[in-house]
């Protein structure tokens, strides 16, 4: 279940909030009147979040290079790094 907190919440029990966040490393949405506003999180949680994307972006352009034909093999691909090493 989502931790949800007002605006008011978060300027009244802001040691609390980052405690949760920290302890649970789960953001906490806040919200503005009524409507969602915001979410915040632990430094830890956003920088595993940020990590977790990043790998997955890569991830995805390896499949796109595998799906476009941009492969060879490992033994040339080898082949070049020691090449490129040894300049």
């Amino acid at each position: 279940m989502p931790a949800i907190k007002s605006s008011t919440d978060l300027r009244n029990n802001y040691n609390e909030i980052s405690t949760f966040c920290h302890s649970y490393r789960e953001p906490v949405f806040i919200t503005k009147n009524g409507q969602g506003d915001l979410a915040v999180m632990s430094i830890e949680a956003y920088e595993q979040l940020s990590g977790r994307l990043e790998l997955y972006g890569l991830l995805q352009e390896g499949l796109d290079d595998i799906s476009a034909g941009r492969t060879q093999p490992f033994s040339d691909a080898m082949a070049e790094i020691r090449t490129a090493r040894k300049r």
